[in-house]
């Protein structure tokens, strides 16, 4: 599976436009708003692994968000603040609960493989213009953990047991860019937000989907995998402008 790269050649239909259109939202004809100080948004994720990561493991998703602080009164430059959740692997089978009950009670094991992920770094934008690219870096760390729990059978149940059966943690580099389309709503105004990261965690210890091995005797073989894991990370979102003073 490969994500669409053309969501990024709508660049293209970058215009220039008043400075009147430099506030957030505001479009020429609307009342400008206050001068935005700060953004924070939230977009999901296909997580799209790459090069030697993509041997081991299938296409993720996954939730984030970000915080940007502008550094200059136009929007050019800011400092930018990332944090995101990635699953990349999930198991789930029905079992009886335990020996002593049998099989009267059954109860789901669901195993997950996950990352978390945060980077702080520079972001440069066109901040005027009815699609505003942008462009960004960053350094953080990726958390790498595959957890196991036990919930009921009915869709309504929560985990009532749960446990790490295995983590990595691993220096982290970022490097993206995107497309702000900026809209209004009445007196609320916020843009889409089209982008893609590269993840770069370098190599790290994981495990991946049939990485447990169980026993007849209820022990279990954690076999690990150590490899590159790389992220082409798609994100669609939204960002709210942070309003200041004038």
């Amino acid at each position: 599976m490969r994500a669409p790269v053309a969501l990024l050649m709508v660049a293209s239909l970058c215009l220039p436009t008043a400075a009147a259109a430099q506030m957030w939202g505001a479009q020429p004809g609307q009342t400008a708003a206050a001068p935005v100080r700060a953004q924070a948004g939230g977009a999901v994720f296909v997580a799209q692994p790459v090069g030697e990561f993509d041997e081991y493991v299938d296409v993720g998703f996954g939730l984030g968000g970000h915080v940007l602080l502008r550094l200059d009164p136009a929007g050019v430059i800011g400092l930018r603040v990332d944090g995101g959740f990635i699953n990349y692997g999930r198991e789930s089978k029905r079992v009886c609960l335990s020996q002593t009950v049998g099989c009267r009670i059954l109860v789901d094991l669901v195993t997950s493989n996950d990352i978390l992920f945060g980077t702080i770094g520079p972001q440069l934008a066109v901040p005027s213009g009815p699609v505003r690219p942008y462009v960004n870096g960053g350094i953080g760390l990726s958390y790498f953990a595959t957890t196991s729990s036990v919930r009921g059978t009915s869709s309504s149940d929560d985990d009532f047991a749960r446990t790490k059966n295995f983590d990595d943690v691993t220096l982290a580099w970022a490097a993206g860019g995107g497309l702000y389309i900026p809209l209004r709503i009445g007196s609320t105004t916020f843009a889409i937000d089209l982008g893609a990261r590269y993840l770069l965690n370098g190599e790290v210890e994981y495990l991946r989907e049939g990485g447990i091995e169980d026993h007849p005797d209820g022990s279990i073989t954690l076999h690990p995998t150590r490899s590159d894991a790389n992220l082409l990370v798609w994100n669609i979102g939204v960002s709210f402008g942070i309003p200041g003073g004038r």
